[in-house]
């Protein structure tokens, strides 16, 4: 659409989904950036610019790195929304094969989008001036569930209601089609959903006098060659002459419905995804891998973060931006593992709060269908206060709930445990669950990573012969300390400042674990990672070897510097560990080789390092990958020997 109709257009959407109790969210990009929600002012900035740029699946790349702006395609847009957590995203009309497809072999990537990413799209049909048949057997292929909304099966033809075809599905009224979207979700699916919505009949353009101009549009970008990505808007452009504007007219009042549609699918799944919640939170069906499974805290974390490096006492107010976010060792832990496409089952506990409310939805990408929610307890809260180089200052947590993490709850779940290819329990599970998960991985040979949490529950399975069945333990410096003391094992009398004197120290401090542990990872902040474990002539193990050639491997320590961040882009540093931790168990997962899984480490604790979230929502398979490791030079790795 021109200007400034598009802008008007854009603008009434919006307010039909506000008055139907949804939150419009209009995604396009801006300067280099995916923006989700626009301003009025960037509504008019991309509606009115001259020079946006077409963005599908295979430009975004190319767009973001040149810092251009641009208006989003369906594939597009399908992208930015499920990364987001928005399941439901409303247009005008998706694309599909056009006529003559079966020889240019000119298909959307809207079709392609709709097969591999889990958004429900809410379109009256595909345009009309595509092959609405080859369309269907396309979407078919990807297995992409379409169903007509309303009282026909007619599969809608965008200026019209009637196409010829009629849709495989059908759905009468928004709570239908939100129980198909909900199904879709609920069973793992990558495939999207496409709701078919007939444009209202009042405004809906005759077909015969749509498909005659179709056909002199058609001959008309033929004689001008032109193809790709050009072709819809001229076609477009072309039959709203040749109609008299009555195209436009039905498009604008089918965009309009759709957006009303929409919104009030968008109302019915969301009460139908509490109602789920606030029952007995049922448990997915098996799944055909095992899952890993983490067991931990969940937090809803308020960030402080002080404008000047020095924090200021004795009552002062310290200037700076408060923001919430949702942490928790455990559920960063299986954020990140979720974000890497393992999804773990969590165990935890929450309040029946407003908190835990909050956190359902925002990990709605994770497997939270185990977790407690407690009447009469309060969700942990964590409150922390960092200077501007993003150094912690001081914290303040309220976590007794995480004491309702009981051997018994943790127990129903044994099956889970016993199948699970890696087990993560944090530091903030009382000690007779920890006690119990080892004895299970001691009884069924499990692989159990031990996430220390801090100085003070770092020791937890170190107070009985319980650590000697975990197989990974991650601490930072303190918390190795706070380990060996509680063994009984000599400390250093000083700490050193040169990084050399500090890996020395952290790796005599390591040395005496790794009698019973596969491996100790040791988080040193700015100064990178200590791998220290068993090497067989090549680079250290991560996996347990059997004991013939465990005699025979040679204990190493293996130092790996961080990816350089400068502290202006430093946000928030409580997420890097437990990022840098899940990378590496996701890595170990795909089987890939240590050194690339420490690098995935690395690469996701950068991510979140960046970000206002303990976990950065960037973190995905395509930013966190073998292939994005090979992709960059790497400073070279320093080897010690322990024995």
């Amino acid at each position: 659409m021109a200007y400034p109709q598009n802008l008007s257009m854009a603008r009434e959407v919006e307010k039909i989904v506000m008055r139907n109790g949804a939150v419009p969210a209009t995604i396009g990009i801006l300067r280099g950036r995916i923006h989700v929600g626009l301003t009025d002012e960037e509504l008019q900035f991309l509606a009115s610019s001259k020079n946006v740029v077409k963005v599908s699946r295979r430009d975004l790349p190319y767009v973001l790195s040149q810092g251009l702006s641009g208006g989003t395609t369906v594939s597009g847009t399908m992208i930015a929304a499920h990364k987001a957590g928005i399941h439901v995203f409303v247009t005008g009309g998706i694309g599909g094969v056009h006529r003559g497809g079966e020889n240019t072999l000119d298909v959307s990537a809207d079709l392609t989008e709709l097969g591999r990413t889990p958004v429900a799209v809410v379109s009256a049909g595909v345009k009309s001036i595509l092959d609405i048949g080859r369309t269907l057997e396309y979407l078919e292929t990807q297995g992409v569930c379409v169903a007509a909304f309303g009282e026909s099966r007619m599969f809608p033809a965008f200026f019209s209601s009637q196409s010829g075809f009629q849709a495989p599905y059908h759905v009468q009224d928004e709570e239908e089609a939100a129980k198909l979207i909900a199904s879709t979700l609920g069973l793992g699916l990558s495939s999207g959903v496409l709701i078919a919505v007939p444009c209202p009949q009042k405004q809906a353009a005759s077909g015969q006098l749509i498909e005659d101009a179709i056909q002199q549009a058609l001959s008309e970008a033929r004689s001008k060659g032109i193809t790709g990505k050009e072709l819809t808007p001229f076609l477009l452009q072309k039959i709203n002459e040749l109609t008299n504007g009555k195209s436009l007219d039905s498009n604008l009042a089918l965009i309009q419905n759709n957006a009303r549609v929409g919104s009030c699918i968008a109302v019915a799944l969301s009460k139908l995804q509490k109602a789920t919640r606030k029952g007995s939170l049922p448990r997915r069906g098996d799944t055909t891998l095992p899952q890993p499974v983490v067991i931990g805290g969940i937090n809803v974390d308020f960030i402080a973060k002080a404008q000047s490096s020095v924090i200021l006492g004795g009552g002062q107010t310290n200037t700076g931006r408060v923001r919430r976010t949702f942490g928790g060792v455990g559920r960063n832990l299986a954020d990140c593992l979720s974000r890497l496409g393992l999804t773990p089952l969590l165990l935890s506990a929450v309040g029946k709060d407003e908190h835990s409310e909050s956190i359902l939805q925002y990990c709605h990408h994770m497997d939270m269908s185990a977790i407690l929610q407690l009447e009469g307890k309060s969700t942990a809260t964590y409150s922390a206060m960092i200077t501007s180089a993003g150094e912690l200052s001081i914290g303040l947590g309220d976590m007794d709930i995480h004491q309702q993490i009981t051997e018994q709850y943790v127990s129903q779940f044994k099956e889970n445990l016993c199948r699970a290819p890696l087990v993560c329990i944090d530091g903030n599970v009382p000690l007779s669950t920890i006690q119990y998960i080892c004895q299970l991985a001691r009884d069924h040979q499990l692989a159990v990573c031990y996430e220390p949490t801090d100085e003070n529950k770092a020791s937890k399975p170190f107070l009985s012969d319980s650590w000697k069945a975990l197989t990974y333990i991650s601490p930072n410096l303190q918390e190795l300390k706070a380990i060996n003391r509680t063994l009984g094992n000599p400390l250093p009398a000083e700490a050193p400042s040169r990084l050399e004197d500090i890996i020395k120290m952290a790796a005599a401090l390591a040395r005496p674990l790794l009698s019973h542990l596969c491996c100790v990872v040791v988080t040193l902040g700015a100064h990178g990672v200590l791998l220290c474990g068993r090497s067989l002539g090549g680079g250290i193990s991560l996996r347990p070897a059997p004991h013939e050639q465990t005699a025979a491997a040679s204990l190493c320590a293996t130092h790996y510097p961080a990816i350089p961040v400068s502290r202006e882009e430093i946000v928030n540093v409580s997420g890097a560990g437990d990022s840098l931790m899940a990378g590496i168990a996701a890595g170990m997962l795909a089987n890939h080789d240590t050194d690339t899984c420490v690098r995935m480490g690395l690469l996701a604790a950068r991510l979140s390092l960046c970000s206002y979230e303990p976990i950065s929502p960037e973190i995905s398979t395509s930013t966190i990958s073998q292939e994005q490791v090979q992709s960059r030079p790497w400073p070279e790795v320093k080897v010690w020997k322990l024995d």
